[in-house]
C-alpha cells in the first residue's frame, strides 16, 4: 500500500502562521510516502516542511503562489489509479462538480484533488473520485459568512481501492472519517465511519519518487 498526504491551501504567513499543534504531531516522517498538495503554500518554509515529512512532494500552484515555478496541474500514477492535481480556481463556479469532471476527463485521471474552497469534500461523483482537502490551517478563504474548519486527508491506495481518511480540527477536537472508494463504475463511497487520530497506518517504506522544488 501507498499512503499519500493530501493538503493544501496553507496560506503560511500571509493568513495564519503556522499548521495547528494537533496535526504537526501526526504529521511525522517515516509513515507517509507522497504528499500531494493544491497549491497556495505561499512560502519557501513551508515547502521545505512538507518535504522533511515525505521527499516526494507533488505541488501545482494555487492563486496565491507568487513567485514559483509549481505547475498548473499534476499527475500521479500508483497503478491501476491515476490521480490528478489541480488547485481548483480552473473550475466554474468554484467547486462544481461538473466543472471538475470535465477536468477530470480531460486530464484522463480516476481521482481528482483540488482546493481552492477551504473546505473538504470528498466524493464519488460520474463514475470518478474527487477529494478536496480542505485547508490545513483552516486559513480564511475571503468569504464573509464562514469560519473555515482546519484539515487535510490521508490517503491510503491498496490496487484499485482508494481509502480516505479526513482530520478535521473542530473546537479544538481531532475528528476522523474514513471514506472508501474503488476504481469500478458499479461501487460508490461507503458510509464514513470514525477512527482514533492516532491511527495513521505505518506501511512498508519504498523508494521516494522526484519532486518538483517549486523555487
Amino acid at each position: 500500500m501507498v499512503l499519500v498526504l493530501i493538503i493544501g491551501d496553507l496560506h503560511i504567513p500571509h493568513r495564519v502562521h503556522d499548521l495547528p499543534s494537533k496535526f504537526k504531531k501526526l504529521l511525522v516522517p517515516g509513515k507517509i510516502q507522497q504528499i500531494l498538495c493544491t497549491g497556495n503554500v505561499c512560502d519557501r518554509e513551508t515547502y521545505e516542511y512538507l518535504r522533511s515529512i515525505a521527499p516526494d512532494v507533488h505541488v501545482v500552484k494555487g492563486d496565491y503562489d507568487e513567485p514559483s515555478n509549481f505547475p498548473l496541474s499534476a499527475t500521479v500514477v500508483h497503478s491501476p489509479i491515476r490521480i490528478g492535481i489541480i488547485h481548483g480556481h480552473q473550475g466554474v463556479p468554484t467547486g462544481d462538480l461538473d466543472s471538475l469532471s470535465a477536468i477530470a476527463r480531460q486530464m484522463d485521471v480516476d481521482v481528482l484533488v483540488s482546493g481552492h474552497t477551504h473546505v473538504f469534500q470528498a466524493i464519488d461523483w460520474d463514475n470518478k473520485f474527487f477529494v478536496n482537502p480542505g485547508s490545513a490551517t483552516g486559513a480564511w478563504s475571503g468569504s464573509l459568512n464562514a469560519d473555515v474548519v482546519p484539515s487535510f486527508a490521508l490517503m491510503d491506495i491498496q490496487g484499485s481501492v482508494v481509502v480516505t481518511y479526513v482530520y478535521q480540527l473542530i473546537d479544538g477536537d481531532m475528528r476522523v472519517e474514513k471514506i472508501e472508494w474503488r476504481k469500478n463504475p458499479e461501487q460508490s463511497l461507503q458510509p464514513k465511519s470514525t477512527v482514533p487520530p492516532q491511527s495513521i497506518p505505518s506501511p512498508p517504506p519504498v523508494s521516494p519518487g522526484g519532486h518538483n522544488p517549486g523555487w
